[in-house]
């Protein structure tokens, strides 16, 4: 019996509610890299809506693959220009025949060959996925590839020893024993908890600094109204002083008028003393002319005979 393309799609089941068929993360050193790979990219592309990540999440790509069950998905996955929508499994003919546009995959004991051999082959030859990149959370081996043609090529790490990842504008690297993407003039890409710490931390440094200028605001205030008191004291200070220099000067011009007063008691005392010494000579020179007339007469009344002394 045959049926047209209509029929069969009616027919076919809704594969978007495939669920995952993923085993757990080999540790929790591995759930923890893979957190910060799918967060830190969350959070820097927090304002996109046309991606979507896929962490350990089955990615289902033909009727024999999903019958045999002999793939199971990346550790992590990008694809990128599709609707950022949540989805229990990656099902590449329910969207459009997408597949993802970067891998990465998380090595361990148990898979780092296939990791490295047959998931790669399947990634250039079916998935044709444009980055390939695998890292190992225990040894730090760090890998990435690139198609190029119809093959990988290894990409070529810059001096920092970070790889630059085209699909993700980004570089990835090895920091503090993790996987961690880098800008493209290699700043960290924090994931959200660094950046609530560091907003935490510059919150409370800006705190800090606002009580720290308070404090100096408070201690200026205090400066100025000590300087302010001071001033007030000085100008007091400089009042009464004032005030005694125009009292000395009072005291000055009151010494200076008593010393003028003396000197003009001196001046009259001295100028009745020359009176005094004027009224003396004159008498005395009165007494001399009054002498002489006596003995004037004396020697004219013995020039007569008579006896001045006898005349008393």
């Amino acid at each position: 019996m045959f049926v047209t393309a209509q029929q069969l799609e009616q027919q076919m089941p809704d594969a978007t509610r495939l669920l995952s068929d993923e085993p757990e993360m080999e540790s929790s050193l591995h759930y923890m890299q893979l957190l910060i790979l799918v967060t830190s990219l969350e959070w820097l592309w927090r304002d996109q809506n046309d991606f979507f990540i896929g962490a350990n999440l089955t990615i289902y790509f033909s009727r024999q693959q999903l019958k045999n069950r002999e793939f199971r998905g990346p550790d992590f996955f990008l694809v990128k220009n599709t609707e950022k929508i949540p989805r229990t499994s990656w099902v590449v003919w329910e969207e459009d025949g997408r597949y993802p546009d970067l891998i990465i995959e998380l090595l361990s004991n148990s898979t780092a060959k296939i990791d490295r051999n047959l998931k790669k082959a399947l990634y250039e030859t079916r998935f044709r996925t444009p980055e390939y990149f695998w890292f190992s959370p225990e040894t730090l081996e760090f890998t990435g590839l690139r198609l190029v043609g119809n093959q990988y090529q290894e990409i070529v790490p810059n001096k920092q020893g970070l790889l630059w990842s085209e699909v993700l504008d980004l570089y990835l690297g090895v920091a503090n024993g993790q996987l961690r993407y880098f800008t493209a003039t290699g700043e960290l890409v924090p994931t959200p908890e660094e950046t609530a710490t560091k907003i935490q931390k510059e919150a409370l440094q800006l705190k800090n600094q606002a009580l720290q200028a308070e404090q100096e605001a408070l201690q200026l205030k205090n400066q100025a109204l000590q300087a302010e008191q001071e001033a007030q004291a000085s100008q007091q200070k400089a009042l009464q002083a004032e005030q005694e220099a125009q009292a000395s000067q009072q005291k000055a011009l009151q010494a200076e008028q008593e010393a003028q007063a003396s000197q003009q008691k001196a001046l009259q005392a001295e100028q009745e003393a020359q009176a005094s010494q004027q009224k003396a000579l004159q008498a005395e020179q009165q007494l001399a002319r009054e002498k002489e007339k006596a003995q004037l007469l004396a020697a004219h009344l013995l020039s007569l005979g008579i006896d001045p002394d006898g005349l008393k």
